[in-house]
């Protein structure tokens, strides 16, 4: 008889505060044919981990879920039919869920798949000591990468690659305002748009972030507790505006980006942490012809370039904090809290 295998694993029953948070022990997973086990090293945490845990009105997510939605690790196992990769090697889950075979998938943008999906939202994540995953869906580490590292790279940089090179198309000459810089997508998107040749003003809560946030590229840096933010983007610009405002906070900036927006311009946004409803003056919009672009994800193929730029050092993921398993409470007060610079990451015991 075959012994029972057992792992550690960050579930939520029920929705609500820290203290559904709660650490599992479950039967490690078998690969089938297709599939590998992979020994997870380090998860990045997202705010999808505290909206999963308190509950989306509206959606209805399976329970109990293992939390955690982007991850890195090493093979363990490999089903008869997966062969891409051997034991021992350090590999990056793609996080991003997709049928492969609608005409999205196969025009190369999953993120548009009517079944898209994150693992640790739609089915069970990688907040585990083991996990079983499609081989299709890894990439092998760089190795100038830590695992925490790379753990901090798949929904951050895709986010802000899509928004701001797919979406945005951004280029030299232009200037970009990055709202909230000192967030995991938020120091993905200066790194993203000082690599094309912009000008980047960045906006941070504190004076030791906004130095954070010089020594990743921003050119600019705008204290949005003490400034308002649209007057300094009209100084800092002669009176221009930005040609893109990269925004994910929400009710709170809002107005603020619209303000700061030139002619023209672009405001992408793919979250609303402060709140999802907003005003909007439809006269300033069409009369400065300007675009409201909303993003989600992007394509699984950006991921091998911007592993491949991290690789080479273009691009950094910026880790804040680092907390093993048995401290994931610690872990979702920090990102709660705001108190972060770049990306909180886990770790199993």
């Amino acid at each position: 008889m075959s012994m029972m295998h057992f792992m550690k694993a960050i579930r939520v029953h029920e929705h609500g505060g820290i203290e559904q948070l709660r650490i599992d022990e479950i039967s490690t997973p078998k690969p089938s044919s297709e599939e590998v086990l992979l020994k997870i090293k380090a998860v990045g945490m997202n705010h999808m981990d505290l909206w999963v845990r308190k509950g989306l009105p509206g959606f209805n997510l399976p329970l109990p879920i293992i939390l955690g939605c982007e991850a890195s690790g090493v093979v363990e196992e490999s089903g008869s039919k997966a062969n891409r990769f051997k034991k021992g090697d350090d590999v990056v889950i793609n996080p991003l869920i997709s049928c492969g075979d609608c005409p999205a998938c196969k025009r190369g943008e999953d993120h548009y798949c009517p079944s898209f999906g994150l693992y640790g939202e739609t089915q069970d994540g990688f907040d585990s000591e083991y996990t079983v995953i499609s081989e299709k869906i890894l990439l092998p580490k760089p190795k100038s990468l830590s695992f925490e590292e790379a753990a901090a790279i798949p929904i951050t940089f895709i986010t802000a690659w899509e928004m701001l090179v797919g979406k945005c198309k951004v280029r030299e000459g232009q200037t970009v305002l990055v709202i909230a810089a000192s967030s995991g997508v938020g120091t993905a998107a200066v790194q993203i748009a000082k690599l094309h040749g912009a000008r980047v003003i960045a906006t941070a809560g504190s004076d030791e972030k906004l130095s954070l946030a010089r020594k990743l590229g921003a050119d600019e840096v705008i204290n949005h507790r003490s400034s308002d933010i649209a007057k300094e983007v009209k100084k800092m610009t002669g009176g221009r505006g930005v040609e893109i405002v990269f925004e994910h906070v929400g009710a709170a900036t809002w107005e603020a980006s619209l303000r700061s927006l030139a002619h023209l311009g672009k405001i992408v946004t793919c979250g609303a942490t402060t709140g999802a409803e907003v005003k909007l003056q439809l006269t300033h919009l069409f009369i400065k012809q300007q675009q409201i672009i909303g993003s989600t994800m992007g394509p699984s193929a950006s991921l091998k370039t911007i592993l491949e730029l991290t690789g080479k050092g273009k691009l950094k993921p910026v880790i804040d904090h680092i907390f093993p398993f048995s401290q994931v409470k610690e872990a979702h007060e920090r990102l709660e809290g705001r108190g972060q610079f770049g990306k909180i990451v886990l770790r199993p015991d």
